[in-house]
Order: C-alpha cells, then sequence, then structure tokens
C-alpha cells in the first residue's frame, strides 16, 4: 500500500504533507515553491510509493470555487499529462489557514517562526491530509 501526499496549493508557494506507510498518520514534509512543484513531484513520486494525491479544494463561504481554483485545475491537468497513472482526490480545505495558524500558536512556536509563510503552508496541508483521511475513515 502506498502513501497519500496531500498538496495546499498556492500560487507562490505550496505545503506539501505525507502520511505513514500505513496510512494512520498526516506529517508536514515540505513546502515547495509552485513553479517548481511538478518536477519536485516527479522525483518524489519516482523515490516513493505513493498511490494518491490530495489537493485543497478552496471555496468561499457560499460554496463558490476560490479565485486560485482555475490555478488548481490547470495544474492538475498539467500532472496528470506527467504523471498518467496518478489518482486525484480533492478535500475542502475552508478554514485549514486558520486553523493551522491556531495549532502554530497553540504549539507553542514563536511568532517570528509563525509569519514564515512556508510554516503555515505544510501545517496547512497536513490538515488536508487528516480532514481526508478522517471523512474517509482511512
Amino acid at each position: 500500500m502506498g502513501r497519500i501526499l496531500a498538496l495546499d496549493y498556492g500560487k507562490k508557494r505550496t505545503g506539501v504533507a505525507v502520511t505513514d506507510a500505513l496510512r494512520l498518520i498526516a506529517s508536514g514534509l515540505e513546502t515547495v515553491a509552485t513553479s517548481e512543484l511538478l518536477p519536485w513531484l516527479d522525483a518524489y513520486l519516482a523515490a516513493e510509493a505513493v498511490d494518491l494525491i490530495v489537493i485543497g479544494e478552496p471555496r468561499r463561504m457560499d460554496n463558490r470555487p476560490s479565485e486560485v481554483e482555475a490555478d488548481i485545475q490547470d495544474f492538475i491537468a498539467r500532472l496528470l499529462k506527467r504523471q498518467p497513472g496518478v489518482q486525484i482526490a480533492r478535500q475542502d480545505e475552508r478554514f485549514t489557514s486558520k486553523m493551522a495558524a491556531r495549532a502554530l500558536v497553540e504549539g507553542g512556536m514563536k511568532k517570528k517562526k509563525r509569519r514564515e509563510k512556508a510554516v503555515l503552508d505544510e501545517v496547512s496541508a497536513t490538515l488536508i491530509l487528516q480532514s481526508y483521511l478522517s471523512s474517509n475513515n482511512l
């Protein structure tokens, strides 16, 4: 059984999280410059067994897609051309950035470190992945 990878896609940076081999625990992996994301994924997928990539689905409060959704759809199309066998799932990511920020505060992270957007993106990806695992009873 392969791992599940999650992406908190952003225009500049993308947070990445991954499960353990048993798919029990979601852990932050890193934050990748979005311009480098496809080559990074090519390398990661060549090195690790990944069965599924969960990509956050940004929605507004009225349930309409966020403006970055068009970029995500373009990214998915390019990813599937490069990695035709990869399975993609989407997960609602509303409030993940706020929950990530709260988790960093509650975890005692210093204010200077919390200002680094890369940390927030990685934690957001972890929350997206944990939500996916919980909602799919994995």
